[in-house]
């Protein structure tokens, strides 16, 4: 599941931004996940605040980005992963004058579930009835 926090400051986005940044974001994964996996969270800070280097800021943007149904082993793969992060990302930010950063977790897959399943493995029958049906739904995994 890719979970993307966006931390931003107050009035960066509007509501159609954050929902063009989101179908953006999930399109990347669609072709190979659910797409009910791909989870994106904006939060709104104000300059009190978000501080960098003890400063308080208004013109920064952070994201984190959990990854926990796949992890991306291949260092070509993840510099194309990151070009793919920033074609998405810079329309809102960097071309609006904000300055932004982002990160990778990587969580083990063997440590997460969804509503108390055990996900199906990737590129199994079971993975592709979640995608088909766009949910959890039990398995025999």
């Amino acid at each position: 599941m890719p979970l993307w926090k966006i931390y931003h400051p107050a009035k960066a986005f509007s509501e159609e931004d954050k929902q063009s940044i989101a179908q953006r974001i999930t399109g990347m994964y669609e072709s190979f996940l659910p797409r009910f996996y791909v989870n994106v969270l904006f939060h709104e800070l104000s300059k009190s605040s978000f501080y960098i280097g003890g400063e308080p800021t208004d013109d920064f943007v952070r994201v984190t980005i959990a990854h926990l149904a796949r992890s991306i082993k291949d260092a070509e793969a993840q510099q194309r992963f990151l070009q793919g992060c920033a074609k998405i990302l810079e329309p809102f930010v960097a071309a609006r004058g904000l300055r932004w950063e982002l990160h990778v977790d990587e969580t083990p897959f063997e440590l997460w579930t969804v509503n108390g399943l055990k996900p199906p493995l990737p590129n199994t029958p079971e993975e592709q009835r979640w995608r088909k049906e766009n949910r959890a739904v039990p398995h025999g995994s």
